[in-house]
Parts: structure tokens; sequence; C-alpha cells
């Protein structure tokens, strides 16, 4: 799994469950109607599954022309400013540690080949990297797809249980998944496994605990 392909499903599933998961143990919390909260529930995971779809495409699809642009800009400088460019390279390995001969070797052989030149600059440079904007179809899609498995996470324990031990239920295995997501991303990424897991745990503990104390508030004024 390459990094875009990770980010986009952390993003879509991350979301849709945090959402969904205040979303339902607020209303849970505030009707006591295991109907409502279903159907509040789906509707809040399609809701925001096409939302995060559509954001995922526009934003990639952003990043992907100013790419473009930046791309087409080196181009331009290669072609036109070919000794400003190869300073540029030859800076980039500088900062690096190469020194001497080897530098100018690197320099020169990057410098012979102006695709990869161009690469180079775009990737050292810029830090930019084509892979992680190929195709904003397939991240609005994966990000949608992540984002109505999550969401429909914290919905399960309520087709088989009451409303009260539904929230339970719901709270434990959306607070597990979130660990998992978080724990999976460090190992394929950097960090530690522990550590991401809770920071991601955290984050839905504490939107559960909102979405919960709000709907027993409301329910509570509502039934007065």
């Amino acid at each position: 799994m390459n990094r875009a392909t990770l980010r986009d499903f952390i993003l879509g599933s991350q979301d849709g469950l945090v959402n969904v998961l205040a979303l339902t143990l607020g209303v849970a919390s505030a009707t006591n109607d295991i109907r409502i909260v279903l159907i509040a529930g789906l509707a809040a995971t399609f809701a925001e599954s096409i939302s995060m779809a559509a954001v995922a495409y526009t934003s990639t699809k952003a990043a992907r022309d100013y790419y473009e642009k930046e791309h087409e800009s080196e181009w331009k400088e290669v072609k036109e400013r070919p000794e400003e460019a190869r300073r540029e390279i030859k800076q980039i390995y500088y900062k690096k540690g190469f020194r001497g001969q080897l530098l100018s070797r690197i320099v020169h052989k990057i410098t012979l080949n102006k695709k990869i030149w161009v690469d180079t600059m775009m990737t050292e440079e810029l830090k930019l990297s084509k892979d992680d904007y190929k195709s904003p179809v397939r991240s609005g899609a994966l990000v949608g797809f992540a984002s109505v498995i999550g969401s429909l996470i914290p919905l399960m324990p309520f087709l088989f249980l009451s409303v009260n031990d539904g929230i339970m239920a719901s709270l434990i295995i959306s607070i597990s998944a979130l660990f998992i997501v978080g724990a999976v991303k460090a190992l394929v990424t950097v960090g530690r496994w522990w550590k991401s897991g809770f920071e991601i745990a955290a984050v839905g503990t504490v939107a559960a605990a909102a979405g919960y104390l709000i709907g027993v508030a409301l329910g509570a004024v509502y039934a007065i």
C-alpha cells in the first residue's frame, strides 16, 4: 500500500467512524429509540461518505493541478536557464554531504537526462511527488468507500443490542477500531504503533464523549 492510498483510507475511515460515533451516541442518549438511532446513523453514513469523497476528489485535483504547474515551471527553467537549474541540483546534493569530484559526477549524471533532472528538482527541491496526486477519481472513491466502512462500525451493535447496551458496545468497538487504524498507520509508515493508535483513539473518545453528553443534555431539555 503506497503513501497516498494509506492516507486516503485512514482519512475516510477515521473521519466516518468518529463523526458517526459521536452522532450515534448523541442520538441514542437523547432518544433511547433504536429506530431513530439507526435511521440517523445511516443517513449520516451516506451523507458523510459522499461529502468526504467529494472533498477528496476536489482537493486531490487541486493538488495535482499545482504539481503540474510547478512541473511545467521546472521544465521551463531547465530549458531556458540551465546553468541556474544545474546550480540548484548541485546545491541539493551539496547539502546532502557530497563534495568534490563525486558531487560533480552526480550533477553531471542527473543533468544528462532532462526528465530525471526535472523529477529530481520536483522531489528534492519542492518535495512534490506525482504519485500522491495521480488520480482524483480514485482518491475520492477510496475515501468515500473507507468512510462508509468506518461509519458502519459504530452502528453495528445497535442492530443486535438494546440502546443502552449498544452505546457501550459501540464505544468499545469503535475506539478499538480507531486504535488499530492508528497502529497500522505507524507500522506501515513511521512512528510508534502504540502512540499512533492511542492518538487516534483519543480523538474518537473525545468526540464520543461530546456527542453523548450533548445528547443527554438535549434529551433532558426536551423531556421537560
